[in-house]
């Protein structure tokens, strides 16, 4: 029996010789250095999708919902201001009551008018006065945002136009204020014939 295996026919010969071997040994680190650059130009790719993403993050402009919020409400402020508010009628009502036990029997008519209409006037106008003040500051805050934050990021149109309607408001707010509490704008009635 022969044991001598013998090549396959298609199959090509097997050169055993060191210097073969040296040749076929040589691509193999060819192709890892290959591989390596090709895994650090992926790295690198993949590194510049992240820096261009950063980017477009910075680029993209913020969305300002707060501004906006604050915008509104320094104008709902102001027009709560010059309409009058709940909060102003309730501290109205209750000067009045308060002035109108401090009477006594003997008060005169110039006394009783100022216990029911002056002190609750002055009053709805302390109130309606701060509401003005707190309109006109948050809409002055709001377009000096950007200022503070970085100049070249602007508020949208109607977001500045809000914000300018809040300050026309609030500083009308405060005028009739200064009229209304220092008795400017109307002045307080007296009694015929009383004693002041």
């Amino acid at each position: 029996m022969d044991t001598t295996k013998t090549p396959a026919p298609n199959a090509a010969e097997a050169d055993t010789t060191p210097a073969d071997l040296e040749k076929a040994e040589t691509p193999q680190p060819a192709a890892a250095e290959a591989d390596s650059t090709a895994t650090d130009e992926v790295t690198d790719a993949d590194l510049d999708d992240e820096a261009f993403a950063e980017d477009l993050s910075e680029d993209r402009e913020p969305s300002h919902v707060g501004s906006a919020a604050f915008a509104i409400v320094a104008a709902g402020l102001g027009a709560v201001a010059l309409s009058g508010s709940w909060v102003a009628g309730i501290v109205s009502e209750r000067a009045s009551v308060a002035a109108r036990l401090e009477l006594t029997q003997a008060a005169d008519a110039n006394a009783q008018i100022a216990a029911q209409f002056v002190d609750p006037w002055h009053t709805t106008a302390m109130v309606n006065g701060i509401f003005s003040a707190l309109a006109l500051i948050i809409a002055i805050f709001v377009l000096a945002l950007p200022a503070f934050s970085s100049p070249e990021r602007t508020l949208p149109t109607w977001v500045r136009s809000v914000s300018w309607a809040g300050i026309g408001l609030g500083a009308l707010g405060v005028l009739l204020f200064v009229l209304m509490y220092f008795d400017l704008l109307l002045a307080v009635p007296k009694a015929a014939g009383a004693g002041v």
